[in-house]
């Protein structure tokens, strides 16, 4: 029998519990009664650190044993997309992490302050606040009166069932699957099957020129190497790097291509209602890699995602690189047939 479920590594499983929305806290009371609670936590000097009552449950489970667990359902894999009938095949592909442990309380002021501000960066990241700081007079009050505990990273375990048993093949069928459902998390998931198993051959609509692979979806951890492709961008001039940064977050699709050693070459992202129109935003290649047929790659990729093929109208601007887009059908407003109805373009201009 195939193995299914395998070992993540420490830094892997690390940030998977420190990303969680939610962590499950499981111990007991005093006396002896099961305690389970689900918690806002953080990773903070090698513990996993969540706050509290200063009265109550928790504060009894101090000193006793714990297990802190989390999990991301990663996608849910139908039956039919392995065999037409049998309902044997359908399965779930995920990721979890446990750490085993005993509850600390930390009483150290600044290691308190340090917790508190991890979980403001973490739940509020847009900030409005004023840094935690023990011995700020707006906070210090606060800061002794919360309670604070951890449950060190000492016995961490992680564990991902992500379609590694299945022969490199089967996989890549998979993933076209996927890509054809199109249902929210999918593009992701698909990157995370990949990452998995780095042996999948690439599907055919993840073909990409020599010496560059394309990505689905991309993330958080794109951020910086996206806003640094766009900000010389005619496009962007005036705009701040961190309002970059959210439009790219905040995208109904986001898609780019990486070069050989990795590192994010292309980009391209859309908003889209997925039904009647999308906008394409941000196209961009590096350098190193135009003339390539990379960005005609990326574009193609993009206008096939799942949340922007739908959409009856694709919308882009652009100042020269109309003979580009043309390749894909688009064409000049002015030389389409009129709307069926008088409209005049509107704009709210913000600052």
């Amino acid at each position: 029998m195939r193995r299914e479920i395998f070992r993540m590594d420490r830094a892997e499983a690390e940030e998977l519990l420190g990303r969680a929305e939610v962590v499950h806290v499981a111990s007991t009371t005093a006396e002896g009664e099961p305690l389970l609670r689900a918690v806002h936590g953080v990773v903070v000097r090698g513990a996993i650190a969540f706050h509290g009552a200063p009265a109550g449950e928790e504060i009894e489970a101090v000193g006793r044993a714990a297990v802190v667990s989390c999990e991301q359902i990663v996608a849910s894999i139908p039956s039919y997309f392995t065999d037409p009938a049998r309902a044997c095949p359908a399965t779930t592909l995920y990721r979890s992490a446990q750490a085993h442990g005993v509850i600390e309380r930390v009483d150290d002021p600044d290691h308190k302050a340090e917790v508190l501000e991890a979980l403001m960066r973490k739940y509020q990241p847009e900030g409005g606040y004023a840094p935690l700081d023990a011995r700020s007079p707006l906070y210090r009050k606060a800061i002794e009166g919360i309670l604070v505990l951890a449950v060190p990273l000492e016995r961490l375990d992680g564990k991902a069932k992500l379609a590694q048993n299945r022969a490199p093949e089967e996989r890549a069928r998979l993933l076209t699957k996927l890509w054809e459902r199109g249902s929210p998390g999918d593009p992701e998931a698909i990157e995370l099957l990949r990452g998995a198993s780095p042996d999948t051959p690439v599907p055919e609509f993840l073909r990409a020129p020599a010496g560059c692979a394309l990505a689905c979806a991309l993330g958080p951890r794109d951020v910086g190497a996206a806003v640094d492709l766009l900000e010389g961008a005619y496009w962007s001039q005036g705009v701040p790097r961190e309002a970059i940064a959210r439009a790219l977050l905040g995208s109904s699709a986001w898609v780019g291509a990486r070069d050989a050693a990795g590192r994010l070459a292309a980009t391209a992202r859309a908003v889209s209602d997925g039904s009647k129109r999308a906008w394409m935003f941000d196209v961009m290649v590096a350098p190193s890699l135009r003339g390539l047929g990379v960005g005609e790659a990326v574009v193609r990729l993009l206008l096939a995602h799942p949340a922007v093929r739908g959409a009856r109208h694709v919308h882009l601007g652009t100042q020269d690189a109309h003979t580009f887009y043309a390749r894909f059908g688009f064409r000049n407003r002015a030389d389409l047939p009129p709307l069926p109805f008088t409209s005049t373009e509107m704009v709210l201009a913000r600052a």
